[in-house]
């Protein structure tokens, strides 16, 4: 019985530490980089997998195999740097520098400042401006207060007591 137990308890630490091995030779292999309010640096040696940005910007001068995308921050890539995926700001801008090469670009409610040397292997669109972000995030937040005062009022109106006519 003791060493059905000890023979168990090997084979778990084996399994857990070739799972930690593999793990962590996938997680060298294609880095991703997600932020929360600190910018994101991709040197001009680095490769990364992919790179998301919360409220803070990404500037490439190395090479990101997928996609940049950012939520309230902007995009720079530099001279040299380069984006396999889609580059996407949400209420930001990208800057597309001299040498640099992109697949495709999203801009929403920012602007897209490119080199004429930049190189956009497809689509590009941009919806310039904040009334794009007024309308993609203010509208529904304004409908949404306003279906939480109907319900307000209903509610209301339905749980009023009545009050007595005079005779």
């Amino acid at each position: 019985m003791g060493s059905a137990r000890s023979l168990f308890v090997r084979i778990s630490l084996y399994t857990f530490f070739v799972g930690a091995l593999c793990g962590a030779a996938a997680a060298a292999s294609s880095p991703d980089r997600t932020q929360f309010g600190h910018d994101i640096y991709v040197g001009p040696d680095e490769v990364v997998t992919e790179v998301t940005c919360f409220g803070c910007s990404i500037h490439i001068r190395g090479k990101v195999q997928t996609d940049a995308t950012t939520f309230g921050g902007n995009i720079v890539v530099e001279d040299q740097g380069e984006i396999g995926g889609d580059t996407t700001a949400f209420g930001g801008n990208i800057r597309l520098d001299k040498g640099a090469t992109v697949k495709e670009v999203t801009v929403f409610g920012g602007r897209l400042h490119r080199d004429p040397a930049a190189t956009v292997g497809g689509d590009v669109t941009a919806f310039t401006g904040s009334l794009w972000l007024l309308l993609i995030f203010g509208l529904p937040l304004v409908l949404l207060g306003a279906f939480i005062a109907l319900l307000v009022f209903l509610i209301r109106r339905l749980t009023r007591p009545t009050a007595p006519m005079p005779a």
